[in-house]
């Protein structure tokens, strides 16, 4: 990793900041940068020999540069030296209630913020209400010595996006903030968007590499298409494009010896059901005449392997590290509920790792090799397709009885239920130490990209 620096404020005169001599010369530095706010100082090396970086309390203050004694990365471009990097992590839903102003998101991002020392950087949380566009200043949130704290900053280097839902994403003020940020002041904005099921499809089905990975899946568009799934695969799922959380996904299964329709699915009182029909338009008409038909997509049922008689799935976590590429974080099986539709721990799934599900410790291994090299290739493609800088997705990946793996799933801001598992916890703080880490290699990038105006 990038070698960082302990930062101290200390009573100097005037705007000054000293340098580690590890630097080497760096007589020709005028500017000191955190965020997007520059002041002119004089630059010179630590005279002490340590290897510590010293700002003097006036250039902090000018900075709105809090931090002391914090290590930090110290990017040089030019004639000037970037501290940080300064983090934003932009949602919705703050309140005035400041021992908890996110509700119950507000364990979530205390864990996150806590990472500052492990990460090297300088995370706070915002939202669109807290920022002051004249100037140029943003009323964050930090969490530091087991409580919140309101701090004034500059502009961050980067914005780490964690929008709750679609309906957030999709209104007028966060698109507004984001626009501004990327087109204004070229911030870059990392995990942006909710993936939609049947997009991501179209465009894997653009790389050879991820092809293998995809079952048959269409958008809904007749009966008929359904009928021709189900001749070849026996089991269709039915789901909508912009769900999550496993959300009214419906199996269908044909008994071709009764000439019987069966639909598991969870109805609106969350109980999970399996009812019979004499044909799919009986089905359609019970079951589906109130949903938006349009919003569908089907997809070829895979033969999943089994424990006990009950399916499993696998989610993956993959990660952009510090040197900007993927990486897996976690892997868990998922353990579907009797008589549910998916593995989800809420319709009575069950979490197990690797070598809890597999008491041969060769196929644990075996199996981990499998789904790490699928999620990474699939990682890769994603992002070869899609718009935006991705930095986390969590793939719903399954294994036939042959011992083929197939994606079902990949999602952006992925769920994180599998880390409620003891054995997962250490996994689920990697998560989020590198999704802060990998905002130190795109504030390093944009540095350059930008000529050093970031």
């Amino acid at each position: 990793m990038k070698k960082t620096y302990r930062v101290e404020i200390a009573e100097l005169k005037g705007d000054s900041f000293y340098y580690p001599s590890k630097l080497g010369s760096l007589g020709h530095m005028k500017k000191i940068w955190y965020g997007h706010r520059s002041i002119s100082a004089s630059v010179k090396e630590n005279p002490s020999g340590e290897q510590t970086a010293i700002i003097s309390k006036s250039l902090a203050e000018s900075l709105s540069f809090h931090e002391n004694k914090l290590p930090l990365h110290l990017f040089i471009y030019k004639d000037s030296i970037h501290i940080g990097p300064l983090v934003g992590i932009f949602t919705s839903g703050i309140t005035s209630i400041l021992h908890k102003p996110v509700g119950e998101r507000s364990g979530f991002f205390s864990r996150l913020l806590s990472l500052n020392k492990a990460t090297s950087c300088i995370p706070f949380l915002f939202g669109e209400h807290q920022i002051d566009w004249e100037s140029e200043t943003i009323r964050g949130y930090v969490y530091r010595g087991n409580h919140w704290e309101v701090r004034d900053f500059p502009f961050p280097n980067v914005i780490y996006d964690r929008l709750p839902n679609r309906k957030t994403e999709n209104s007028t003020g966060p698109k507004e903030v984001k626009r501004k940020f990327q087109e204004e002041y070229e911030i870059p904005w990392y995990n942006p968007g909710f993936f939609n099921k049947w997009d991501i499809h179209e465009r894997l089905t653009e790389d050879e590499d991820a092809i293998p990975y995809l079952p048959e899946t269409y958008p809904f568009q007749s009966l008929s298409a359904i009928e021709t799934l189900l001749s070849k695969f026996r089991q269709v799922y039915i789901k909508p494009i912009h769900g999550s959380l496993g959300l009214g996904i419906h199996q269908i299964l044909y008994d071709k010896n009764e000439h019987i329709y069966y639909c598991r699915y969870k109805d609106e009182k969350k109980i999970n059901k399996l009812t019979k029909f004499p044909s799919l338009e009986a089905m359609f008409h019970h079951i589906f005449r109130k949903k938006k038909l349009h919003n569908l997509i089907i997809q070829q049922g895979i033969p999943l392997i089994r424990t006990n008689k009950r399916p499993i799935d696998f989610r993956v976590h993959t990660n952009k590290n510090h040197n900007g590429e993927w990486q897996v974080t976690a892997i868990a099986a998922k353990i579907a509920g009797e008589g549910s539709v998916t593995t989800h721990v809420k319709s009575g799934g069950s979490v197990k790792t690797l070598d809890e599900l597999f008491e041969d410790k060769n196929l644990a291994l075996i199996m981990q090799q499998k789904l790490s090299t699928a999620a990474l290739t699939l990682s890769n493609s994603i992002e070869k397709t899609m718009d935006g800088v991705i930095a986390e997705i969590g793939f719903d990946l399954g294994v036939d009885k042959q011992g083929r793996v197939w994606m079902f799933e990949a999602n952006s801001k992925p769920g994180r239920s599998i880390f409620s598992h003891p054995k997962l916890r250490e996994f689920e703080i990697l998560t989020r130490q590198l999704c802060l880490e990998y905002a130190a290699f795109l504030t390093e990038q944009s540095i350059h990209s930008s000529g050093g105006k970031n």
